[in-house]
């Protein structure tokens, strides 16, 4: 008889049925600083002394900024050499599964604490409870089932609220991690540790979501997101004026900006102009908004007008590589 090769055992840990990692730091947000906190609790887990308003002085150095984007801590998470990667259309299992081989995992939800008064909002992953169908949570705003005086472990939030509130930003994730877990982080991704084939496989999820739910706003945008990544523009134009008629929150352009992208790219630059300025009549403080109005004037024939809102997104930050350039003669 032939020899049968020995089974490779997994080069990572199976799902655990429980889950609470230690050793992070944890402190409440300073005004508009979700992201920096954030990334601060997940900075402590490798050891990083750095609080939040050490990386509020980079990441957010003009204090009216509204949202620091997963980009940004992501590089902020290299320049203190750790590893990361961003990747859409994370789920459940694998959320557990990485928690399970000791590594927290930052997710971008929307948080509605009152009716039509909902925001982005940075959360930590730190554990779960399979039993109680819950997940552990380092939060910065959010103190729900706390006990005064307690030491802080996190907020248990439910699988289904996390789940509702995850897809509004396509679930997509932060993963940061050290040099030596490449290749655990590698073996857990599996084929989605190739950026392009992730991409490739979130544009077919979304696109099943859609067809599955139709009248659903937010798979609509997912979409018009995935296709945008993918440099599909046109379809992904079709697929955010579908989302749109549809109906999202009020304050959903203060963080995603997928579709200036795809209208700017298609060339309508007149509905670039007009959606940006109707955002900025709710907040004048978002970096990228300034950016695709000036990106829509300049198109329009109005170089002035382009130059000083780009003047203006570098004013809200200094670093944002892409109004700098603009601003370049």
């Amino acid at each position: 008889m032939p020899r049968v090769a020995p089974t490779r055992p997994p080069s990572f840990q199976a799902v655990a049925p429980q889950v609470a990692l230690r050793g992070l730091r944890h402190e409440w947000q300073t005004w508009n600083n979700c992201g920096p906190a954030t990334l601060a609790f997940y900075l402590s887990y490798f050891g990083s002394p750095l609080r939040q308003e050490d990386l509020r002085r980079t990441l957010r150095p003009n204090p009216e900024d509204k949202n620091v984007n997963l980009g940004e801590m992501a590089a902020f998470a290299q320049s203190q050499g750790l590893q990361t990667l961003v990747r859409t259309h994370g789920d459940a299992d694998r959320l557990r599964l990485f928690l399970s081989n000791g590594l927290p995992v930052l997710i971008e939800t929307w948080l509605e604490l009152h009716p039509n008064d909902g925001m982005g909002h940075y959360r930590l992953l730190t554990g779960y409870d399979d039993a109680e169908q819950m997940w552990i949570v380092y939060d910065s705003y959010v103190s729900q089932g706390l006990k005064k005086g307690d030491p802080y472990q996190g907020i248990r939030l439910p699988y289904a609220e996390v789940e509702a509130r995850w897809r509004v930003f396509d679930d997509t994730y932060l993963l940061v991690y050290r040099d030596e877990q490449a290749p655990l982080v590698a073996a857990i991704l599996g084929a989605d540790a190739d950026e392009a084939l992730a991409r490739q496989r979130g544009l077919a999820l979304a696109q099943a979501a859609v067809d599955a739910q139709p009248q659903d706003a937010f798979a609509w945008f997912n979409l018009g997101s995935d296709l945008t990544a993918l440099g599909q523009f046109a379809a992904a134009a079709a697929a955010y004026d579908q989302a749109r008629q549809l109906g999202l929150p009020w304050r959903m352009l203060w963080y995603q900006f997928g579709p200036f992208a795809a209208y700017s790219e298609v060339g309508r630059h007149a509905e670039v102009l007009a959606l940006a300025d109707a955002t900025l009549r709710t907040t004048t403080d978002v970096e990228e908004l300034h950016y695709w109005r000036g990106r829509a004037l300049a198109a329009l024939g109005d170089p002035e007008g382009a130059r000083q809102a780009f003047a203006r997104a570098v004013a809200l930050n200094p670093g944002y590589a892409a109004a700098v350039a603009a601003l370049k003669p």
